[in-house]
Parts: structure tokens; C-alpha cells; sequence
């Protein structure tokens, strides 16, 4: 990591991208598929309890029946079973499915890359494993799971506490009411352990967020090569020559409205003029064009109200001799003064 102080580029990150490099908190994905479960769980076991206690009178009721030991009887209490286990399984499982990608597509932006599960010789190496044995992550892993020991002997002591507290006020209650409520107390802890798991879950995020960041920085050198490689690449110089002519031709349509006339070819040339006596020894061409660009310079030249006048021959002249932003030359002093003056004379004719 030595030397390696600059941010990673856009075109390093999709670099890593394409690697497998990919940023994600492990534990942010496991922490809250479990929550996902529980939570569901908990909703779920109001309904669980009337279904069980229906199918429980159901099968008390055929005791000591003929119907106790016939085929349909037990293939019902089979189903019943089933039925009552995924109430509560089908849709946990489903939120915990859907928990793990949302979250993971949120952090690699749905992005998958089949360079990482490909077989490595440096994945089994014996070196490399000493290596991330004694590297900075694994000194990160042990302090999280000693933390995670922590929270869950704190929260089992003081729900153990609350459980054998309850068991001794219920001993005079029914098996089922004891039952329900020592399940609701445990899908209670499994609830505060995965929202403490997700707390630690939610620094190691960080902590990921700054190692992976710190993982694809670039030296100086690195940074040069890569811009001379971008310079260097046809595509990427194509691309921007094409970018610069936009942005240029945005710029002279927005300089067309300052014109005082338009010499075009009917459709095919067009070349804007402006004169400012006070500022410009000659006129100046602000914008020209060919065929779509051409109609377009007259259309905002419409819009403006700006006077056009057509000649095809000086209209060619000065596409060809004039650039943009530049005064015309001495040998179009003389058609362009005609030209300037019968401009003047439209504007006098419309003040009048």
C-alpha cells in the first residue's frame, strides 16, 4: 500500500468490478436476513397459536375414536403439521431471501462478476493465508466476535432471568399459555441479539468501506499510465473530439441571436454576421454551417428576427475563408457593405 495515495479513478473501479473486487459488508447481509426471519416469525406466531390449538382440539377429539387409527385421520394430522410449519417457515424464509438481496444488490449495485469464483493457486497458498492471519482484518474479525460473545451471554443472563421468573408465576397456569409465552421470549432475545449483531454489522460496513477504498488506491505513477493509456486509445480520443464539437456548436448556436444578418445558400450554407461599429473594425462571422447545421442557424435566425439574405456565391466565400469568432478579410469589404447597408434600411423601414 506504500506510494498508493491517490483515489481510485472511475475506469480502476470497473477494473475491480470486472475482477470480482466488489465492496460488501458479509455481515450486514447475514445480520439482517436473520432479523428478516425472526421479525417475521414474531409476527406470525398470533396465527401459528390458533392454528396449532385448532389442529391440537382436532387431534385430542379422535382419541380413543375408530377414526384414530384410519389413514385419512393421520394423513390429515400430517398435513396439518405441514401446513401450520410453513405458516410460520414459507414466509420467514421468503423475507430472509428477499432481506439478503436487496441488501447485497444494494452494496455492489446488482453487479456480479465471474472472475471471483474462479480457481486460484493464491487461495490455497500457505503463505498467503499466514499473511491474512496476521493481517489487520483478522485482528478486526476476533474483536467482532468477542463482541458478539459479549452481547449474547449479557442478553441470554437477563432473559433467563425474566424466563425462570415467569416459569415460577405460570406453575399454576396451563402447559400451552407457558408454552406460548417461553416462545415468544425466545423469538424476543433472537430479535435483540440479530438488532445488536446488526449495530456491529453496521461498523464493520464502515470499517469494509474504508478497506476497500484503501485496497484499489493508486499511485501517482499508476494514475499517469492510466491517463496516457486513455489518451492513447482511439475510442476514447474519438469520443472526445465528438464531445468538444458539441459543446463548440451548442456555444455558436447560443452566439447566433447577437448576429445582425444572415448570408445563406437557401438551405445548404449559412454564415451569421455581426457588426458593432463601436467594437469591431469588420464584421465578424459568430456562426456557420452545412446543410442540418445551415437550417438550424436559420431557424434561430427566424425565431430572432434576424435579416437574411441569400447569396450563394459570398455565402460559399465565407464558409470556406472565414472561421468563426474571426473579422471577414479586406476582399469582402465591399459585398459585405452592401449588404450591412440594405440591413440598415430594413431596420429603419420597420421603426418607421
Amino acid at each position: 500500500m506504500e506510494g498508493k495515495t491517490e483515489k481510485a479513478t472511475p475506469k480502476r473501479r470497473e477494473d475491480e468490478r470486472k475482477k470480482g473486487n466488489l465492496f460488501q459488508s458479509a455481515d450486514v447481509v447475514s445480520s439482517l436476513s436473520i432479523l428478516a426471519i425472526f421479525v417475521v416469525m414474531r409476527a406470525a406466531l398470533p396465527y401459528a397459536y390458533r392454528y396449532f390449538g385448532n389442529f391440537f382440539v382436532r387431534c385430542v377429539t379422535r382419541v380413543g375414536t375408530r377414526d384414530a387409527l384410519d389413514a385419512s385421520a393421520a394423513l390429515d394430522a400430517l398435513n396439518g403439521g405441514w401446513a401450520a410449519a410453513l405458516l410460520i417457515a414459507g414466509p420467514a424464509m421468503l423475507a430472509s431471501v428477499l432481506a439478503a438481496v436487496v441488501t447485497t444488490g444494494a452494496q455492489t449495485r446488482f453487479k456480479f462478476s465471474h472472475e471471483k469464483i474462479k480457481f486460484r493457486l493464491s487461495n490455497i497458498s500457505p503463505l498467503q493465508g499466514f499473511k491474512r492471519l496476521f493481517s489487520l482484518r483478522s485482528v478486526v474479525e476476533v474483536l467482532k466476535a468477542a463482541i458478539k460473545m459479549t452481547a449474547i451471554g449479557s442478553l441470554l443472563y437477563l432473559k433467563i432471568r425474566d424466563i425462570a421468573g415467569q416459569c415460577i408465576r405460570m406453575m399454576n397456569g396451563s402447559v400451552f399459555q407457558a408454552t406460548v409465552v417461553i416462545l415468544q421470549d425466545i423469538f424476543d432475545l433472537v430479535i435483540q441479539m440479530s438488532a445488536v449483531f446488526l449495530g456491529i454489522a453496521a461498523l464493520d460496513y464502515f470499517y469494509q468501506w474504508w478497506e476497500y477504498e484503501r485496497s484499489i488506491r493508486m499511485s501517482k505513477q499508476e494514475l499517469k499510465e492510466e491517463y496516457k493509456e486513455l489518451e492513447g486509445n482511439p475510442e476514447t480520443k474519438g469520443r472526445q473530439r465528438q464531445e468538444q464539437r458539441r459543446i463548440a456548436r451548442r456555444r455558436m448556436m447560443q452566439q447566433v441571436p447577437t448576429a445582425d444578418v444572415v448570408v445563406r445558400n437557401p438551405t445548404h450554407v449559412a454564415v451569421a454576421l455581426r457588426y458593432d461599429a463601436q467594437k469591431d473594425s469588420a464584421p465578424v462571422v459568430v456562426a456557420k454551417g452545412l446543410d442540418l447545421v445551415a437550417r438550424r442557424i436559420v431557424a434561430i435566425a427566424e425565431q430572432n428576427g434576424i435579416p437574411m439574405k441569400e447569396d450563394k456565391p459570398l455565402a460559399r466565400a465565407l464558409y470556406a475563408a472565414v472561421e468563426i469568432g474571426m473579422e471577414i478579410p479586406p476582399e469582402f469589404y465591399t459585398p459585405l457593405a452592401e449588404i450591412m447597408a440594405w440591413v440598415y434600411r430594413q431596420k429603419k423601414e420597420r421603426k418607421r
